[in-house]
């Protein structure tokens, strides 16, 4: 009989078609009662298939006794209680490098949106404004000092592409890097202190909630721009969205946000903000990837084997 398994959230339709062909999916985001439905497949499912950002719930968690692994179809693993799925000898599996240069990308994009006003420019062209009016000039971006919070995977990817804009790059990170000439940077205030641009590349969870806030916005400055690809917990959401507001941030480009899909509607009319629906990695060829890993993960753990990306 094939494995019961507890979709959280819908995946690409070719990657759903071949879920369904190896398991019995109970599609929870399509359930008009969550509750009702878990508790009626509890007993039986013996995997959660889940994106980082909604993770498991240890509601949902706990009533599943039969669970055997969680595979997150992304790298954050701040949406699930590693500590509890330990307790349980729950693995816990996740989709590692595959979409590092994606994000990596995406936060790219975002410091140049941000700081040449694309979208504003694409807006003042679409309402035939050109060349009747004119736009304030924007500021450049080549050359420009580059503050990452994180040099993990996607941090350092961030940074070789930064090395081809002629960046100065510093990081803030727990420990310096012993093999990157990156200058290391023991405080994240410092370090913004020090940046036009402040990259988060952080990990989520309890230790980095909130970490990201006025004191920071206030170093960085009236000119300074926060870019954001990781978490959005890492941000102190109110005090970003006051500083911009007051002028004492000159810009930010999110792609993450600390209530998704929930965006503070201040940041809908702000020129200065550029705003993505939480899609760094979301491109044809890194979802494909990364479902791969999902798939060859259960595969694995289901054969008697160990999971090709173990967290857990």
């Amino acid at each position: 009989m094939k494995p019961d398994i507890l979709l959280i959230e819908p995946m690409m339709p070719e990657v759903e078609a071949r879920l369904d062909a190896a398991y019995r999916v109970h599609r929870l985001f399509d359930a008009s009662d969550p509750s009702a439905l878990v508790a009626k497949v509890g007993p039986s499912i013996r995997a959660i298939v889940t994106g980082g950002a909604h993770g498991a719930s240890n509601e949902v968690v706990d009533a599943l006794p039969a669970l055997e692994i969680i595979a997150i179809n992304g790298i954050g693993t701040d949406a699930v209680d590693l500590e509890r799925a330990r307790a349980r000898s729950v693995r816990v599996t996740t989709t590692p490098d595959v979409l590092t240069d994606d994000v990596a990308d995406l936060a790219i994009g975002l410091m140049i949106a941000t700081s040449r006003r694309i979208c504003v420019a694409d807006r003042f062209v679409r309402a035939g404004r050109w060349p009747g009016a004119h736009l304030p000039l924007p500021a450049r971006v080549s050359g420009k000092r580059l503050g990452i919070f994180g040099l993990g995977h996607v941090g350092r990817a961030v940074a070789r592409r930064a090395e081809g804009f002629a960046m100065p790059i510093a990081y803030a990170e727990r420990h310096p890097a012993a093999d990157v000439a990156y200058r290391f940077v023991p405080d994240l205030e410092g370090l913004a202190r020090e940046s036009d641009f402040l990259v988060i590349a952080a990990s989520g969870g309890p230790a980095t909630r909130g970490i990201v806030n006025r004191q920071v916005f206030d170093a960085l400055g009236p000119a300074g721009i926060l870019i954001n690809v990781a978490r959005g917990s890492v941000v102190d959401e109110p005090a970003l969205v006051a500083a911009l507001a007051d002028g004492r941030l000159g810009g930010a480009g999110l792609d993450v946000f600390a209530h998704e899909p929930d965006v503070p509607t201040a940041l809908w009319s702000m020129d200065n903000v550029v705003l993505q629906p939480h899609q760094a990695s979301a491109t044809v060829e890194t979802r494909r990837a990364m479902a791969d890993l999902v798939l060859a993960n259960l595969a694995a753990h289901f054969a008697g084997q160990e999971p090709v990306t173990p967290v857990v």
